[in-house]
């Protein structure tokens, strides 16, 4: 009860501001408001976050391969890096010589333990399958977390991570960075004030997976992938935490692990948390009632490991005055039929269209450029008039700011807390899951049951191995 206390001791003395309520501070010391932050995953995704955070300028990419060694160091003068935490020496090495002074672990259980008098808040950046355990491990320490998406790999867990975070009184972020855009905002702006008009469809797509040694997604050359000996600077057991043992492959990690289901969430999970932000708030849609695959091509594979093309059929129902709705997802090459009335040369490689009654309006797959699908003149004038921006937009697009100013108290909470990520993440997974065994899913969201495919419930809520195990008092 101590926590529930908090959190309606953080909803009573939040101060009003320009429509908002800024969050308390939240810090667990004085620190002249410093934010001492742990970094659970440290290279890729881990260090495009923790040096945004940190305020270290440039491509995260070129400080890898060493073409900026330093980067355009700009510490943050209110966030501090405290700890590190990477199960993979190579992998991690680039950052851990940047950050040289700060604690390194292997085991984030122990880093929690031992530190956590001196973490305010922590960064997960790991592969998909163990987001919740780490998100989990840190606040039941109190702890403020920034996780990249998707927010967790299966739908009991999303629904887990929002209790969590209500009950703990934390403040929490999805890392789904265009919902810091002022892109997104004018778009929800637009619909608001009635230029759209009512939708009843939408299209989203984006053109992988692409298979490859160099890419984010390939294929092994059998499966299970052959075993190969464990790396001795890999703790290869910690790498797979909750998810069942296996023999170590190198087509499991650095990054091919999102190809197999049973760890990653697919080209669903890896993208759908961006290219859907827009509609997903915009609309409220809430959650689907049947998910269905059309169209699925599938190489020779067993049921953990993703299609090469899908194309998805998602319903949803009537939402007070607005209309039902049915939403497209392609992806694999699969893009919509281009439409005169679009005005469109060509339909993009990746991208989403919301399709109103009196104007379609397009985002790439990050809604942070949108469009109103017109004639160029029209479209020249309506940006030139303007419209009511009425939303608050966040200082520099920063999602990174946000979450560290909504910790300081100098911020509203971040607009993709966990309360509106968890959602989101779960349009994405229902439809990573109907591609996984290429059936229709019936889904009832209130008791989060597939009501047509009963053994598929078992994916709902997975099971984890013995000492990886979170979040059930939650549900007592």
């Amino acid at each position: 009860m101590k926590n529930l206390s908090r959190r309606r001791f953080i909803q009573t003395t939040g101060t009003a501001a320009a429509g908002t309520i800024i969050m308390p501070n939240m810090l667990t010391s004085s620190r002249n408001s410093t934010v001492n932050v742990a970094v659970i995953g440290v290279n890729g995704r881990g260090m495009n976050n923790w040096t945004q955070m940190l305020g270290i300028r440039g491509d995260y990419r070129r400080i890898k391969e060493g073409l900026e060694p330093d980067g355009e160091r700009k510490p943050h003068k209110h966030v501090n890096i405290v700890a590190m935490c990477d199960v993979d020496d190579v992998a991690s090495a680039t950052a851990y010589k940047m950050m040289p002074e700060v604690r390194k672990f292997k085991d984030f259980r122990v880093m929690l333990d031992e530190m956590h008098k001196d973490i305010d808040a922590v960064i997960v950046s790991t592969p998909d399958h163990t987001h919740f355990a780490a998100t989990m491990a840190a606040m039941e320490r109190g702890k403020h977390v920034y996780v990249e998406k998707p927010l967790a790999h299966d739908i009991w867990q999303l629904r887990t991570l929002k209790k969590a975070a209500e009950y703990y009184g934390v403040v929490t972020q999805l890392g789904n960075q265009g919902h810091a855009s002022d892109g997104i905002r004018d778009f929800k702006e637009w619909y608001d004030q009635g230029y759209v008009g009512d939708v009843k469809e939408i299209h989203a797509w984006f053109n992988g997976p692409k298979f490859g040694d160099d890419l984010w997604f390939n294929k092994p050359t059998s499966y299970p992938p052959v075993a190969e000996p464990i790396p001795g600077t890999l703790a290869w057991d910690l790498w797979l935490g909750p998810a069942k043992e296996r023999a170590y492959s190198h087509y499991y990690l650095p990054k091919w692990w999102r190809s197999h289901l049973d760890l990653g969430t697919g080209m669903l999970g890896d993208w759908g948390c961006h290219t859907l932000d827009a509609p997903f708030w915009t609309l409220d849609m809430g959650m689907p009632t049947s998910i269905e695959p059309i169209h699925s091509v599938l190489s020779p594979r067993p049921t953990d490991f993703g299609p090469d093309q899908s194309i998805l059929k998602y319903e949803f129902p009537k939402r007070g005055n607005r209309p039902a709705l049915t939403m497209f997802w392609y992806e694999g090459g699969k893009k919509p039929e281009n439409r005169p009335e679009w005005g469109m040369q060509n339909v993009p490689g990746n991208g989403m269209i919301m399709v109103g009654d009196k104007q379609s309006v397009f985002t790439g797959g990050k809604p942070y450029a949108p469009k109103m699908l017109m004639p160029k003149t029209e479209w020249d004038a309506f940006q030139k008039k303007g419209w009511n921006k009425t939303i608050r937009r966040i200082p520099n697009e920063n999602p990174h700011g946000e979450f560290i100013d909504a910790i300081r108290g100098k911020g509203p909470k971040p607009g993709s807390s966990f309360e509106y990520g968890a959602d989101l993440t779960e349009v994405a997974l229902l439809g990573a899951l109907a591609q996984r065994f290429n059936t229709k899913i019936e889904y009832d969201a209130a008791t989060m049951k597939i009501s047509n495919q009963p053994a598929l419930n078992a994916y709902v809520k997975e099971e984890v191995r013995a000492g990886w195990s979170y979040g059930e008092n939650l549900w007592k």
